[in-house]
């Protein structure tokens, strides 16, 4: 008997080749406390940076636009100043000058502190806050790796109140007065992320060039740079 009903012919599914999945390499991340450098110039740079960042503020104290201004962004001038004088006692706690120990590092972070200044009050403000901050997050990583003893001195030092929120309320005010401010401030913003980490990575101790050494460092920078990013979220700018 025949059937009424044709069969459908089987189907033959083709097999499709797997796309192949490129090996991903293994990146040995490095921990920047393993290239802390050496206590006292550790404690050089950081005390350099401080006082820079204290003429900075002094430079934007005296360029404010109103009286609440200057002293809003004096405080924080004296809380970087007062973490410079902090650092340069834990240097003569070494038996070795301030002044000395700077030495080494004054050129560069000055040629740094002039780059960075801004064209006016407003740019100056979001170096002192975008600028202390990464160095900051930088400088507190690096002394994971000092001794206990100095860690135990020098990170409340260095952690210690910073006084940004003075220096936010200042810029958000600003921009919430003058919109147009926003796009020249973060352009401002993104200028400066190359600069300073150029300065947070000639602290490193220990440093080579090779490509392979610059891919274990690049996840510990792509997080200072996340964190710059956050900073710049809450002043409502794009980074």
């Amino acid at each position: 008997m025949v059937s009424l009903f044709s069969r459908r012919p089987r189907r033959t599914d083709v097999a499709r080749p797997k796309p192949r999945r490129q090996p991903v390499a293994q990146v040995d991340r490095v921990d920047l406390a393993e290239l802390t450098p050496e206590l006292l110039p550790y404690l050089g740079q950081a005390a350099y940076v401080q006082l820079a960042l204290f003429e900075t503020l002094s430079h934007a104290v005296s360029v404010a636009p109103t009286a609440d201004s200057k002293v809003a962004v004096s405080r924080v001038a004296a809380l970087a100043l007062a973490k410079h004088h902090g650092l340069a006692a834990e240097i003569k706690r070494l038996g070795q000058e301030p002044g000395s120990a700077m030495v080494p590092f004054a050129a560069r972070i000055d040629a740094y502190a002039r780059t960075t200044l801004g064209a006016d009050w407003y740019e100056m403000l979001v170096t002192a806050y975008l600028t202390a901050g990464l160095l900051g997050d930088f400088q507190l990583q690096l002394a994971a790796g000092l001794s206990a003893d100095a860690r135990i001195r020098v990170i409340p030092l260095l952690s210690g109140d910073d006084g940004h929120a003075l220096l936010v309320n200042e810029l958000r005010s600003a921009i919430d007065a003058n919109p147009r401010l926003a796009p020249r401030l973060a352009m401002w913003g993104r200028r400066l992320v190359g600069d300073t980490l150029l300065i947070a990575r000639s602290s490193l101790a220990n440093v080579s060039h090779s490509r392979d050494h610059e891919a274990r460092l690049e996840p510990a920078f792509t997080e200072l740079i996340a964190s710059h990013t956050r900073r710049m979220d809450v002043l409502g700018l794009t980074a």
